[in-house]
């Protein structure tokens, strides 16, 4: 199998466990994680002894999204704008075409792309402690890379609405009652255990049946995903070439308000 430096691969009998591997970096989606996750998921979606999927992280956050620099690479250059937003599109058709479930151990938070992946799963498992949100307006940008397609299919429009238009976070709590995640546990320490286990049930099924079924449910993503996605990705790259998104991410740094132009 492929080395990583991004993540790590393990099996565990019919379970393959995706792991990200720089907490040190918040598990931020740069270029190379961004080739490096969809090279992960295209490599196990032939396995046909493969029946689950865990996808975890490392340290405090699960994801903290977007990269900055990625970002102020795409100010400066379309091509990179274009690149950049093309790679996003084919990690999540890759995503929502892997046929077997994959099962989220989220410890901590998961931000902006790193939501767009957790809730283009099949199940997620989160800490209480957990927070998940998509502060692409926050620094400028329309939320581009899925959030439009996932956020209302999990939590439905109007409330997708009022947490995309304003990036505020949900609580793992309130994400779990609004239908954003499927399983709750008290800590970071029990999420892992707990994916694990349902990633155990889901493999000893028979997995035609189970196959068949995600194919199904994720047949009516897709078709979202063809009326949204080119559409979002277009803006994006709108967003990602304005003087509000390096403004945005000034302010973010030196953490004073924006000041914002429409430009």
């Amino acid at each position: 199998m492929e080395d990583f430096s991004t993540l790590t691969i393990a099996r565990r009998g019919l379970v393959a466990e995706i792991t990200l591997t720089r907490p040190e970096l918040l598990n931020r989606f740069d270029d190379l994680l961004h080739q490096e996750f969809t090279s992960a998921l295209q490599s196990l979606r032939s396995e046909r002894d493969l029946r689950a999927i865990v996808l975890a992280s490392t340290g405090k956050v699960f994801s903290a999204g977007g990269d900055f620099e990625l970002m102020k690479a795409c100010n400066a250059d379309l091509a990179t704008a274009v690149r950049v937003t093309d790679d996003g599109h084919r990690l999540l058709a890759t995503l929502l075409d892997v046929p077997q479930p994959v099962v989220v151990a989220m410890q901590g938070p998961a931000i902006g792309l790193g939501a767009t992946i957790v809730l283009a799963c099949d199940a997620i498992v989160a800490a209480r402690t957990a927070q998940i949100s998509d502060p692409h307006v926050s620094i400028g940008l329309v939320a581009g890379d899925g959030g439009c397609l996932v956020w209302p299919q999990a939590a439905g429009i109007l409330r997708a609405k009022r947490h995309l238009l304003t990036g505020d976070a949900l609580s793992a709590e309130d994400a779990f009652s609004m239908g954003l995640i499927t399983d709750l546990v008290d800590t970071s320490d029990d999420v892992l255990p707990a994916a694990r286990a349902l990633a155990d049930r889901i493999a000893q099924l028979p997995p035609i049946a189970v196959q068949g079924t995600k194919r199904a449910l994720n047949h009516v993503l897709q078709q979202r995903a063809g009326e949204v996605l080119d559409l979002s990705f277009a803006l994006e790259i709108q967003s990602l070439r304005s003087d509000d998104l390096l403004e945005a991410i000034a302010a973010f740094t030196e953490r004073r308000p924006g000041t914002y132009r429409g430009a």
